[in-house]
């Protein structure tokens, strides 16, 4: 005897952006169009270098499935990734291979900073530990915790997405993102 089909009815569909729709079209700006596009397509870089390093596993893993936020290709080349995730401890000598990777990726790029040590070097106050990684790159979102659950580092990246989608396309010409970026010593 054959097993019944079962349909999954429990899906749920993205927002449409703001806009007029009639009868087969929708209009809406370009802007909105792109965020949400890019919101639902980040694809992750992770940077793990300690404890926070596993929880973020876990947070890839069937329990918790970051895939379904639309990070579900994990990239480890720079040159593919838009969303570089730092988990755990950095040393003060790792600062310039961090940076390196940071420059290597496509723009526009996001930082996540996850657990204590990421962003502000967390129990670990001694010469050779960087105080937090927003000294070489700039943050987007920062996720606390010694170490975060995979809750908390879901919900840095659904806070990422809100920050993506709602990101004018100028921002990245803009006077002000440019001198950020001068700050950091970034062309």
């Amino acid at each position: 005897m054959p097993r019944p089909v079962q349909y999954n009815t429990n899906i749920k569909m993205v927002e449409m952006p703001e806009g007029y729709s009639g009868e087969g079209f929708h209009a809406t700006s370009f802007d909105k169009v792109v965020g949400l596009a890019r919101k639902n397509s980040l694809w992750p870089l992770p940077f793990a270098t300690s404890c926070c390093g596993i929880e973020f596993m876990a947070t890839m893993g069937s329990n918790y499935d970051l895939s379904r936020f639309g990070s579900e290709r994990m990239g480890f080349t720079p040159r593919q990734c838009d969303m570089l995730l730092v988990a755990g401890t950095i040393a003060k000598k790792m600062a310039p291979i961090l940076r390196q990777v940071y420059l290597q990726m496509a723009e526009p790029r996001w930082v996540i900073a996850i657990g204590a040590c990421a962003s502000s070097g967390g129990i670990f106050d001694s010469y050779s530990v960087l105080q937090g990684i927003d000294q070489v790159i700039p943050v987007d979102v920062y996720v606390p915790g010694c170490p975060p659950r995979p809750e908390g580092i879901l919900d840095g990246i659904l806070k990422l997405q809100d920050i993506v989608q709602n990101e004018s396309l100028r921002r990245r010409s803009s006077p002000v993102y440019k001198e950020l970026m001068t700050s950091y010593g970034i062309q």
